[in-house]
């Protein structure tokens, strides 16, 4: 790895969040046509976390990053940037970044949405590292987020039994010591984007009685396909990523796939050549949490210990699009992070809770002052 110093974007948080249901193959063996054995063969897949009633990919995604802004000890009110990547957001608009930032308080911050299927979180990552490196901006806060449970068809066997909700966050913040994300590849070939879709909803079929009851907002797979797809891509993009620093695929520390289906990830590391204890997965718990995959599974090596300063990280991922991403990441934080402090946290809660109080007082003030205008102009009796 280089030695010279240079302005980096280093992560100094993380954080994730899965919902509290779990949902066994056993269950959906009694749901539809397959069996425990089917879906742990095929995919690896033992459960999956499905979102309660009351969450949202905004709410998820909110816990996660509250959790990595704890561990990176910055004040939210301090975060400059914050993209979400997701193809579940709460709505087409606005944003469910911008929903983040104001639960955060984040009033400081730009905030966007990047929908690249499951690749979407890495696609994040590299944008927030390039604009932090360029020297745009100091600090990111970079989320993947997914409600895939309410965009699966729950009759089609061939699909309910891969996909899970959750979400997972990092923390960017610039840095001119050695490490931190040292490169990205990104690629798509969107000839390939009809082999997985959700094909109503958008302008071209908007929401009509027709497209529901044809089940064209659920999720559409050509599974032969994508696997295909798939397992040459990921150690395409993997090689890709860390020649381009220079380095080898034997130097990777601790690779961490996509979590889309076991096949796919024993495909790609054997292509690889890289030893089972340098690959990290947590696809059986959560199953394929599209765009949250990545950072859940990242969060949770670190928590693990499986993670030094010094390593080598890579991170490559697949997904609709069809599209693709790899990112080569020099770990530099001390591990384990010490506990914050208790008032710490008690002074964190008060930040969240004065900024609930904050938007309200803002909403509230928006509908006065257009009232006010509106009697002004002589437009209300």
């Amino acid at each position: 790895m280089a030695n010279e110093l240079r302005r980096a974007a280093h992560i100094s948080g993380w954080g994730r969040y899965a919902p509290t249901r779990v949902l066994t193959n056993d269950e959906l063996s009694r749901m539809v046509d397959t069996s425990e054995e089917w879906i742990q063969q095929r995919t690896g897949i033992l459960e999956r976390r499905v979102a309660g009633s009351d969450e949202t990919t905004a709410s998820m995604s909110l816990r996660a990053a509250r959790a990595a802004l704890d561990v990176a000890e910055l004040d939210p009110r301090k975060v400059q940037l914050i993209i979400v990547a997701t193809v579940t957001p709460d709505y087409v608009f606005p944003s469910t970044a911008c929903l983040d930032q104001d639960a955060l308080g984040a009033r400081s911050a730009g905030a966007f949405d990047l929908s690249a299927g499951c690749s979407g979180f890495v696609y994040a990552l590299s944008v927030a590292a390039d604009l932090i490196v360029a020297g745009r901006y100091d600090n990111a806060l970079v989320i993947g987020a997914e409600t895939l449970s309410r965009i699966t068809d729950w009759s089609d066997r061939n699909t309910c039994v891969l996909f899970g909700d959750g979400a997972g966050a990092l923390v960017l913040q610039a840095n001119e010591a050695r490490g931190g994300v040292l490169a990205s590849v990104l690629g798509a070939d969107g000839s390939g984007g009809d082999l997985l879709k959700l094909p109503a909803g958008g302008s071209v079929h908007p929401a009509t009685s027709e497209t529901v009851d044809q089940r064209q907002h659920y999720i559409h797979m050509d599974g032969r396909e994508v696997f295909r797809f798939a397992a040459r891509v990921l150690p395409k993009a993997t090689r890709q990523v860390v020649e381009q620093v220079g380095l080898k695929v034997e130097d990777i520390a601790l690779f961490v796939p996509h979590q889309a289906n076991g096949r796919i990830i024993q495909s790609a590391v054997k292509a690889l050549g890289i030893p089972p204890d340098r690959v990290f997965t947590n696809l059986a718990r959560y199953g394929n949490t599209s765009s949250a995959s990545v950072p859940m599974a990242l969060a949770e090596a670190i928590d693990e210990g499986r993670v030094q300063k010094g390593d080598l990280i890579v991170c490559a991922s697949f997904g609709a699009g069809l599209a693709w991403a790899a990112t080569a990441i020099e770990w530099s934080l001390p591990l384990p992070v010490p506990e914050p402090p208790r008032w710490r946290i008690f002074w964190r809660r008060t930040l969240y809770h004065l900024a609930r109080i904050q938007s309200w007082w803002r909403r509230l003030w928006r509908r006065a002052d257009a009232r006010l205008r509106r009697l002004g102009e002589g437009e209300d009796e």
